[in-house]
């Protein structure tokens, strides 16, 4: 996918419908947002009754004392809504931050396609590399395969898998199978999704300080990536003053 050309200083509200690509059949695109660093600064200041008109020095002040002592609640007053497209395992990943306003699942902004009601034509995600398995820890991966040979063999044996399966699925559906049953013939977890994630300001830095993290996957620091492009664009000063402490934010 491509995306949009965004100048230095132009509104902010141009960015709507930029669409960045990931990996490769993935993408990042900014649905909507609402708020600025004035609403971050505004909603800190609400307990004095006190707003501001215009972004100051004194509020870059106050930013910069929020994400510095962690009082990240005046951040649920500003929003984002993503849509992204992502293999299931990244989706999966990112399932645990479907927070709304608050830290609680008790308000998830998550909606997804389901292929319980449509028949979209699957995509699947085929690493351009492998990874070995990591040495001291459980989870995670080490550094990548560089036996050329192998990293071939992985490739062509999960691509056989894959052709397997688009198959099956495709017999199912012509032999008139529910597409709620058929889609069980389809490998999991490399099959691309597609959904739309809505969710406070705080919330997309909570996900950030994790999955940013240098022991995050490295697929789903690529999407990271992107959603940091975007809010620095919409929330540039409150997105500064949380990259300034935001290792606290990770641990």
């Amino acid at each position: 996918m491509s995306s949009a050309v965004h100048t230095e200083g132009s509104s902010p509200h141009s960015l709507i419908g930029t669409t960045v690509a990931v990996l490769d059949k993935g993408y990042v695109r900014l649905v909507d947002f609402m708020g600025s660093d004035l609403s971050v600064v505004n909603a800190a200041r609400a307990s004095f009754a006190k707003e501001s008109k215009e972004f100051s020095e004194k509020d870059e002040r106050l930013l910069d004392f929020l994400m510095r002592e962690e009082h990240t609640s005046p951040l649920r007053h500003c929003f984002v809504t993503f849509e992204v497209k992502a293999p299931l395992f990244v989706a999966r990943q990112w399932w645990r931050y479907i927070v709304a306003s608050a830290h609680t699942e008790s308000t998830p902004g998550w909606s997804e396609a389901s292929r319980r009601y449509i028949t979209m034509e699957p995509e699947f995600y085929v690493p351009d590399s492998w990874r070995k398995a990591p040495e001291n820890r459980k989870q995670g991966s080490g550094g990548v395969i560089n036996d050329e040979a192998l990293n071939t063999e992985l490739g062509q044996r999960l691509q056989r898998i894959i052709d397997a399966g688009l198959e099956a699925y495709e017999f199912a559906l012509e032999a008139g199978v529910a597409p709620e049953q058929a889609r069980l013939f389809l490998p999991a977890y490399g099959m691309y999704t597609v959904w739309r994630w809505s969710c406070s300001l705080q919330s997309v830095l909570h996900f950030l300080s994790q999955r940013l993290a240098d022991d995050a996957q490295w697929e789903i620091r690529q999407y990271a990536g992107v959603v940091l492009y975007f809010v620095e664009k919409l929330f540039p000063i409150t997105t500064q003053a949380w990259l300034k402490y935001q290792m606290r934010w990770s641990q």
